[in-house]
């Protein structure tokens, strides 16, 4: 079954803001910082420290954040950073969603569904300017 979340995009201070979120409505942080994953070889040292993937739970309140990996072409500022988080379901399931939302979507940041470390990944900007981020079990 896919759920969504809100995203939120950080521009280096992902840590200091969940935290702040974390203390205010509690239940559990998880932050992975990107020098402890394998695609930290896909970015440069000075972005290690960055927050690649931060994930508050509390009761029913889901928050899922990141810090910003983009290139310089596309620099945080208000209204690219947020994103509905389509997250969960079999890859048949997510790739069903991702074809009809994905529909006249921008092409020059379109992130075909593709296999990542931690499942199957992909992103667009649809044909209104929303971002949508998808992440749901690899295609077998």
């Amino acid at each position: 079954m896919l759920q969504t979340t809100p995203f939120l995009l950080f521009d280096g201070n992902c840590t200091e803001a969940m935290t702040f979120y974390h203390q205010c409505l509690g239940g559990g942080l998880t932050l992975t910082k990107l020098g402890d994953t394998p695609m930290k070889a896909q970015f440069p040292p000075e972005k290690h420290n960055r927050i690649i993937n931060a994930h508050l739970k509390s009761g029913t309140i889901d928050i899922s954040a990141t810090d910003w990996m983009a290139s310089p072409a596309f620099e945080p500022k208000q209204g690219n950073t947020y994103a509905i988080f389509v997250i969960g379901g079999t890859y048949d399931e997510l790739k069903s969603v991702f074809e009809k939302l994905s529909e006249d979507a921008e092409k020059e940041r379109f992130q075909e569904l593709h296999d990542m470390p931690f499942g199957t990944y992909g992103q667009f900007y649809d044909k209104y300017g929303v971002q949508w981020i998808f992440r749901g079990e690899k295609k077998e």
